[in-house]
């Protein structure tokens, strides 16, 4: 691991945080060996759960005086392998950093510590007039720490952004143990927009440990529909025909028969199992002009051959649509034993082509994909189902996301809208940018980290997939 025996780096880390806080045992240890990215596994060789940041400040001081690699996490609910221990080290789990430190609705801001669950900070806001927009699926598990990490988006990532667009500050720990503030709670910061170089950048510039994000207040009223398809071709046209009559919903999100079955076997909503795609659109905002653009959509939905438009009668109606949309993943469990989640982008008037070809290449490869996504920015995440005890069905799986992600590209768009790189999309680094634009990231992660000890392996090919195969021959470092 380093030139130091092991037992010495676990002994500072206990005198540290305290026995209770580090956890070394091999049995342990698995339970970190790979984050919702399953494919990819291996175990840290130690795990240790800081308290607050000066607690962070001192593990990474004493990792780097050891030569030890070392990385954050949060949740683990990433689907990339982003907190992916690549050559073992110290995981540093921040969930018990997990504070509501400051909420002022004066300023509309509020303070938290990178542990605080996304939903938790939903729940405290109730009543307050005000929300935290950014949303992802896995909000009821995800940290607002972790959402920093990879950018996150979510359902309503298309009228109010992503976890950038709200994100004023943050405090953070380098890669030899200073700590600094980034921003602050003030809405446009002098200098460098270095927060928005820090957000997203997956742990590899620096380990947040406190987050200054922006409150929203709520909009008066929702419009909640649900328009039945009786193909994917006729759904993916009332998207671009909505987004083109000048509508900005705050959330377009499609469902396509094969996710449809699996959520109506777990939530019992009442969903149309013969309908071959359906949109969950929400429009929120002033209530004096919600009718009109409600009755715009339904309009369009109906020129497009929707076969029905239901509207959400009332907030428990909304609020259960919510919870099948955002729970659609744990309800894939029903449907197979493993599942790989895909999360490439395309311009809203290739959704047509790119589910023709997700068909055609799960088609070829022998592997069933069902698809919900967030159709109105064009974030895909198709589903590939699998059990991944079939070494054979793994690999299968791992060409087919190779081939999905390289025609998302060929479509003009991107391998990834919220998931990040992480390990799983290494390789297409090089395929994104080009040799001067990877030099400008490696410039930048060298001003923050330049001994490359904080998540090492990760984000940069030249550090990643060549590094991966090296210290564990045989394994695949990415798809």
């Amino acid at each position: 691991m380093s030139p130091h025996p092991l037992h010495s780096i676990v002994s500072g880390l206990r005198e540290i945080v305290g026995p209770e806080n580090v956890l070394a045992a091999q049995s342990d240890l698995l339970v970190y060996e790979c984050d919702g990215f399953t494919i990819e596994k291996n175990s840290p060789d130690v795990v240790v759960f800081p308290r607050n940041t000066d607690d962070v400040s001192r593990i990474v001081k004493l990792c780097t005086r050891a030569g030890v690699p070392f990385l954050p996490r949060g949740a683990g609910t990433s689907l990339a392998g982003g907190c992916l221990p690549v050559g073992g080290g110290v995981m540093i789990v921040l969930t018990r950093m997990k504070q509501i430190l400051e909420i002022n609705l004066r300023d509309r801001y509020a303070v938290v510590e990178p542990g605080v669950v996304n939903v938790w900070l939903t729940q405290a806001l109730k009543g307050t007039g005000f929300h935290y927009a950014p949303d992802p699926s896995s909000q009821g598990a995800c940290t607002i720490g972790g959402n920093v990490a990879t950018n996150s988006g979510g359902p309503h990532t298309l009228k109010y952004g992503v976890t950038v667009n709200h994100v004023l500050g943050v405090e953070c720990v380098l890669a030899d143990g200073r700590i600094v503030q980034l921003g602050g709670p003030a809405e446009d910061p002098v200098g460098l927009d270095l927060v928005g170089a820090v957000v997203g950048s997956e742990g590899t510039l620096a380990i947040v440990t406190k987050v200054w994000v922006r409150l929203t207040r709520n909009p008066q009223g929702h419009r909640t529909m649900l328009a039945v398809f009786e193909s994917v071709t006729d759904a993916t046209a009332a998207i671009s025909e909505i987004i083109g009559a000048g509508i900005v919903p705050a959330a377009l999100e499609m469902m396509d028969q094969g996710i449809l079955v699996a959520i109506e076997a777990a939530f019992q909503f009442g969903f149309p199992l013969d309908a071959q795609a359906i949109l969950l659109i929400e429009v929120d905002g002033l209530e004096a002009g919600l009718d009109e653009q409600r009755a715009q959509i339904v309009d369009i939905c109906q020129r497009n051959a929707a076969r029905e438009v239901r509207l959400a009668r009332d907030e428990a109606q909304r609020l259960k649509l919510w919870k099948c949309r955002k729970q659609a993943f744990g309800a894939i469990g029903r449907l197979s034993p493993s599942y790989c989640t895909q999360d490439g982008v395309v311009p809203r008037t290739k959704l047509p082509l790119i589910l023709e070809k997700i068909t055609e290449i799960g088609s070829r490869y022998g592997i069933r994909i069902v698809n919900v996504f967030h159709a109105g920015d064009g974030n895909i995440h198709p589903i590939l189902l699998f059990d991944e005890r079939n070494a054979e069905e793994t690999r299968r799986v791992l060409d087919a996301s190779r081939e999905i992600l390289e025609a998302c590209l060929a479509c003009g768009g991107s391998v990834t809208g919220e998931h990040g790189i992480g390990v799983e999309k290494l390789e297409f680094m090089h395929k994104m940018f080009t040799d001067s634009d990877l030099a400008a990231m490696r410039n930048l992660r060298d001003a923050f980290n330049p001994k490359n000890n904080l998540s090492p392996d990760k984000l940069l090919p030249t550090a990643g997939a060549c590094g991966m195969e090296q210290k564990h021959p045989g394994r695949r470092a990415a798809l």
